[in-house]
């Protein structure tokens, strides 16, 4: 038997209306919230980008795909590694199947690592991903945007993620990055997020929230997490 407390449904109705108001709070917050981070500054990018791609050699400015708005996913791929960070993957299984409706927003979505384009590719098609993926490896994207760290760095013990100092705990870290290009071809740096501040973009944590036993990370965060086709009875 459970030893959860259990009520009457009047009483059941009474919380959860309760719970409501505070619920309606807090959407009036996220929404001047999500008001707020549009009206953040924006600073120019002036820093050329080159990115290896499908089809060759590609600019940031391309990755927009004549949209007005592009999402950047800081994936952590390292060089020498042999598959993409799992909780990434988590990510991106979440995010592939609303692209198309993104595109539909004028926005692009694009995810960058540093791994050479052919891994990339691999582990795409082995997780049946459509997303667009290029390789940053011969750029200082990821290192201009602190997602990847020197081997200096890490040395060191200290990186600066998240805006801020933080033991160093990889080569690569992951976050998401938002840019505008206008109609001159200006492009504009307007919002980056890393750590926790992804977890509003990750549906399957955000219906996890709604059940009874949670996110049930008690052993640690995402230490439950498999990629898609490496748990016992994979969907």
């Amino acid at each position: 038997m459970t030893g959860h407390r259990v009520v009457s449904s009047d009483e059941w109705v009474a919380e959860r209306k309760a719970l409501l108001a505070r619920e309606k709070e807090f959407t009036r917050l996220r929404d001047e919230l999500s008001r707020e981070r549009r009206e953040l500054p924006w600073r120019q990018i002036q820093k050329r980008y080159l990115f290896e791609g499908p089809l060759g050699e590609v600019t940031l400015g391309e990755l927009f795909e004549g949209r007005s708005q592009l999402v950047v996913y800081h994936f952590m791929f390292a060089p020498d590694w042999d598959a993409g960070c799992k909780s990434c993957s988590f990510w991106v299984d979440t995010l592939d199947r609303q692209v198309i409706h993104l595109n539909h927003r004028d926005v692009s979505v694009a995810a960058i690592s540093r791994a050479p384009l052919d891994k990339l590719e691999a582990y795409r098609d082995r997780m049946g991903w459509s997303i667009k993926w290029v390789s940053s490896g011969g750029s200082d994207f990821n290192y201009d945007f602190h997602v990847s760290f020197t081997q200096d760095q890490i040395d060191s013990g200290e990186i600066q993620y998240n805006y801020g100092p933080s033991p160093a705990f990889s080569p690569d870290a992951h976050g998401i990055s938002v840019f505008f290009k206008d109609t001159d071809g200006a492009i504009y740096h307007t919002y980056s997020t890393f750590g926790r501040g992804l977890d509003m973009t990750n549906g399957a944590y955000q219906y996890l929230d709604l059940v009874p036993r949670g996110r049930d990370e008690s052993d640690g965060p995402m230490s439950w997490l498999r990629r898609r086709d490496e748990y016992d009875d994979p969907e």
